[in-house]
């Protein structure tokens, strides 16, 4: 699975650099402006060249640029230095469910309560079997967390194996599987024969 997920990422984005870049402003915090910078950094250009190719006024402009993303850094890390500290201590913070390192969109769709998803699942389901698939977004990642459960990890399954998984837990087996791909739960080959659970 990592090998493909390295496949897919070097020919789709060139480099795990170039996938983090792309994300959502939402995600990352940066400008238009501060990922054209970051990505001719990334490139190894000097600052006359960057200056160059931006078009900017002085090579100090570009140094400003780098001290100002340095602090960016420094605050982020001490940003998640105190959310780590507040952890321990706030107990009547909800414990949220933790977001799949492969969503494709995190969003407020994704601020779930461990108590939320216990509710929801109850539900849902009747013996491991889904009652019908939610129409809101917050409900359908609560629900294709949990089929996804039914998965192995390292496991590569062709697309009649996993059909029948899939068709086990909720007759339109086809609709869960490409919401299992479409919201970064499961991958597959660009042919679709073969799908593995994303870590």
């Amino acid at each position: 699975a990592e090998r493909y997920m390295r496949i897919h990422i070097e020919s789709a984005h060139h480099s795990v650099f170039e996938y983090l870049l792309a994300m959502d402003k939402k995600l990352t915090g940066l400008t238009e402006h501060q990922k054209k910078l970051l990505s001719l950094f990334y490139q190894g250009k000097s600052d006359k060249e960057i200056q160059k190719e931006l078009g900017i006024g002085s090579a100090s402009t570009i140094r400003h640029h780098r001290f100002a993303l340095k602090e960016k850094e420094r605050q982020a890390k001490i940003f998640l230095a105190l959310m780590e500290l507040l952890k321990e201590k706030d107990k009547h913070a909800p414990a949220f469910v933790p977001v799949h390192k492969t969503a494709t969109m995190v969003d407020e769709r994704y601020n779930i309560t461990q108590e939320e998803e216990e509710q929801m699942v109850k539900r849902y389901f009747s013996d491991g079997v889904l009652k019908n698939f939610p129409a809101k977004e917050k409900q359908r990642i609560v629900i294709l967390r949990k089929i996804s459960n039914h998965l192995k990890s390292d496991y590569f399954y062709d697309e009649r194996e996993l059909n029948q998984i899939l068709k086990d837990i909720f007759e339109d087996y086809v609709l869960i599987r490409r919401y299992l791909v479409d919201y970064g739960f499961l991958n597959r080959t660009p042919d679709g024969s073969s799908y593995w659970k994303n870590k």
